[in-house]
Formats: C-alpha cells, structure tokens, sequence
C-alpha cells in the first residue's frame, strides 16, 4: 500500500523532530546531527541549542542536496568521490538561508517550555549576563509617547541539562510534548472545529 510523505496540515516536514533533537543534544549527542556536541552535566542555554538545531537541520539539508548530485552524477556514468561529495555539502551549506527553516526562536522557547513543564530538564546552577541584559526577571520603565511603560530586559543566559526522566522518555512522548503534557491527542486537535462569527 503507498503512503503519501506529506506532514499534515499546519505541520512541517522535517528530517528529526525538535525534541528528539534537543533531547539527543543534552544527553551529548550534537555530532550525530553535524553540529557539536556538548558536556551533558554542564548542558546548554536555549539559545545555543536553538541555534545547534537550526545547523542541524541546514547540515542535513546540503546533506541531501549533496546526495542528490551524487546520484545524478551516478546516473549520467560520472560517479564522484567522497571528497567531491562533502566538497558539495559544504557548497550548499554555505549556502542556505539562516531564515529556511521554520522555527522562530520565539516559538522554540515556547516548545522548550513543556520540557520544563514535564520535568524532562532542569537548570544546572550555570548563569551568564546577556551582552546588554540584567538580572533574570526584570522589567525596565521607558519613557514613550504615550507615556512611561515598562519592558523586559534581556535575560541571562541559563543553562540546563537533561534529567533522568527526560532520558527515559519514549519516542512516543517526544514526538507529541502537549499530549503528554495534557492528555489532548493530535488526532483529536485537528478535528477540533472552530466557530466565527462575522463583525458588522
């Protein structure tokens, strides 16, 4: 029976799931994916490993495109060698947008945060100033047109490691945190069917 490779509506075709990612990551396994790997007890901040997933995913992008070439080089009685096909990866690696692929740092943050929800990660202690930042929590008052307002200063740097509940978390339960989170399976989210009502 064939199957359609097409993600669902509102869904993203990715290569790996973002939080198999960010659990492979902190456990110290970046070089499975072609970026870094990390110290698991000392962690990572969420912008480092925002960052590690966006590299990740453009690794394996150029991967592909590299692969693709082979083959068509392959098909024409051309074959290239291993040195060539890296040689290509890193040509398309150079090449890829920053902004390709899909997740925001806004909504990476929001995702990390049912990691933290379920108990999966924990803060290791480890805290560095932001470039222009305060202490964590703080609010600033600016003065604006329409009067004085407070906003957020940027927030040091936390780092966080994986904790032992986040290591025995099934594939099942990575590959859907609100679920597990609350219970409200993907299935039953779509079919959810919203109303709205016209303004005159």
């Amino acid at each position: 029976m064939a199957m359609e490779l097409r993600p669902n509506r509102g869904g993203y075709l990715r290569p790996f799931g973002t939080a198999m990612f960010i659990r492979d990551y902190l456990i110290g396994r970046g070089a499975d994916y072609g970026v870094e790997a990390i110290d698991p007890e000392r962690g990572a901040a969420i912008t480092d490993i925002h960052s590690a997933y966006k590299r990740a995913l453009h690794f394996d992008m150029a991967e592909d495109m590299a692969a693709r070439d082979a083959e068509e080089a392959a098909r024409r009685g051309k074959p290239v060698t291993p040195e060539e096909i890296e040689r290509r990866r890193n040509y398309y690696l150079e090449r890829i947008p920053a902004k390709l692929t899909r997740m925001r740092y806004s909504s990476f943050t929001r995702y990390f945060r049912f990691f933290i929800q379920l108990g999966w990660v924990e803060r290791t202690g480890e805290v560095e100033g932001s470039l222009i930042g305060g202490p964590e929590d703080v609010r600033a008052p600016q003065t604006t047109p329409r009067g004085t307002v407070l906003v957020e200063v940027p927030q040091p740097r936390i780092y966080y490691r994986l904790t032992p509940e986040g290591k025995k978390a099934t594939s099942v339960e990575l590959s859907d945190p609100i679920m597990t989170i609350y219970h409200y399976p993907r299935e039953q989210r779509s079919k959810k069917k919203y109303r709205y009502f016209k303004t005159s």
